[in-house]
């Protein structure tokens, strides 16, 4: 779990129908909890893929006038240029990647791990794979941002993930997360990652929110990024 571990109750887990030889963790957004995504994971669940949707700790997020809520690091202001919480992220960071080795202890290679998120979850997802020197099957971003943009490509120099494959999806009618970010952020991570493994895909009328068809394509980059070995 992110921050205490005290301070957050166990994932929320699908388990797989059969033995286990992948897995996908989810991170969910602000304010959110694990359960729905856990429940969205389910409706597109493959038989030998473990899902583990932990919840963030609670915390007092400054862009909710300190009000405590699930929050994975703290979130100062919205616009590109807001001042960020750097040594909340890159605890937070750390902390996903001690579910990763834990999953490793399970048997489940991290590279038959994907790691994923939505929103803030998704921003977490993404900076935790780029910094990471665990070699990950792949990571889905939905309606999110990369944290700390500025201080890439330099922080992923030991990145184990030069050549991952990044699904980035947005609601081209994000209110929250407005559909220019996550534009910059598919520009920005193809100067830091190959070019060629970020597919950015964009649904029309989509609000800060995910879509049947949304599911149906991580549905399709899971099959694809973590095929039955068996």
């Amino acid at each position: 779990m992110c921050g205490n571990a005290m301070s957050a109750p166990m994932p929320a887990i699908v388990s797989a129908t059969r033995k286990a030889t992948a897995a996908v963790i989810f991170l969910h957004g602000l304010g959110d909890t694990g359960h729905g995504w856990a429940e969205a994971m389910a409706s597109i669940r493959s038989p030998h893929v473990k899902y583990i949707c932990p919840h963030a700790p609670i915390m007092p997020v400054t862009l909710n006038m300190n009000t405590a809520m699930p929050s994975w690091f703290d979130v100062i202001g919205l616009s590109p240029d807001a001042q960020e919480d750097v040594d909340g992220i890159k605890q937070a960071a750390e902390n996903v990647k001690a579910l990763i080795d834990q999953e490793v202890k399970n048997g489940i290679p991290a590279s038959r791990i994907i790691l994923g998120g939505f929103s803030q979850g998704g921003a977490l997802s993404l900076y935790t794979a780029l910094t990471s020197q665990q070699k990950l099957a792949g990571v889905i971003a939905l309606s999110c941002w990369l944290p700390m943009r500025s201080s890439f490509p330099q922080a992923a120099v030991n990145s184990a993930n030069k050549e991952i494959s990044i699904l980035q999806c947005h609601g081209e009618s994000d209110p929250l997360v407005p559909l220019v970010f996550g534009t910059l952020t598919s520009e920005k991570l193809k100067t830091i990652i190959n070019p060629a493994n970020v597919n950015f895909k964009t649904y029309s009328g989509l609000m800060h929110s995910s879509c049947a068809q949304e599911m149906r394509d991580i549905k399709h980059f899971i099959d694809k990024q973590l095929p039955p070995v068996d």
